[in-house]
């Protein structure tokens, strides 16, 4: 696989700026068209084909590093600690020859098939409200993610369904300035957290911020709710 026109941008919980010290750093690797044609025709999981495409073409630059395959990304754990994770896509081009922002990129599970994300709307939305709540969204996303590793390390919670809920759970709740004051008590705004929580249940609907994506949060659930109690001071 050779394209003379790789673009590469950062993305997941790095891009939005919700990463804590031992994050993964994502990186979205846009690949040409014919390449997404070639895979999209082969019969049987096109998409596993692909991610083991681009580990063969790392492999072939850091033969002594361990890169793996796994869903959705090409994986790479360095011998100093370092890991990236190596999202292929490309650009998702309308009819009449038009971008959005979004990308198709490929998901291997259940046979294989393509999904699409905005990593440049998601980004944009992110650092808005984390704007306009002082810096709460991110130090709560990345206090989500120190819990989850602390306490939760055998669960599964993504990066994505994390930000997404904290995102739309915020609502107005923002870091005070020091001319401001407030009538809070101390905890409300964990229970807050923990309030919404219970709105959205039982089917836990979440959408990516800035694109409006339907995330599918089964696999991130149960960890979801242990964290925000343990934060709530439920558990």
């Amino acid at each position: 696989m050779e394209s003379e026109t790789l673009h590469s941008l950062y993305v997941g919980s790095y891009g939005r700026g919700t990463a804590i010290d031992d994050s993964d750093i994502d990186i979205l690797i846009e690949l040409p068209e014919v390449e997404y044609n070639r895979f999209d025709a082969v019969w049987g999981n096109g998409q596993s084909r692909l991610l083991q495409a681009v580990r063969s073409a790392i492999l072939e630059s850091y033969p002594r590093s361990d890169v793996r395959a796994d869903g959705q990304v090409v994986k790479i754990a360095f011998s100093d600690g370092m890991k990236f994770e190596i999202l292929p896509a490309f650009k998702k081009i309308s009819y009449y020859g038009a971008w959005n922002g979004q990308y198709t990129y490929p998901d291997t599970n259940m046979g294989g098939n393509w999904l699409s994300t905005n990593p440049k709307a998601e980004q944009k939305a992110m650092q808005d409200k984390n704007k306009s709540s002082n810096g709460l969204l991110n130090d709560t996303c990345k206090h989500f993610r120190s819990i989850r590793n602390d306490y939760f390390g055998s669960y599964h919670l993504s990066g994505i369904v994390i930000d997404s809920f904290v995102y739309a759970a915020i609502q107005g709740w923002h870091w005070l300035l020091d001319s401001q004051t407030s009538s809070a008590a101390e905890g409300d705004y964990e229970r807050a957290l923990r309030a919404y929580l219970e709105k959205i249940s039982p089917w836990y609907h979440l959408e990516s911020p800035g694109s409006d994506q339907a995330l599918n949060t089964s696999k991130s659930i149960d960890c979801l709710i242990k964290v925000v109690d343990l934060i709530a001071g439920q558990k």
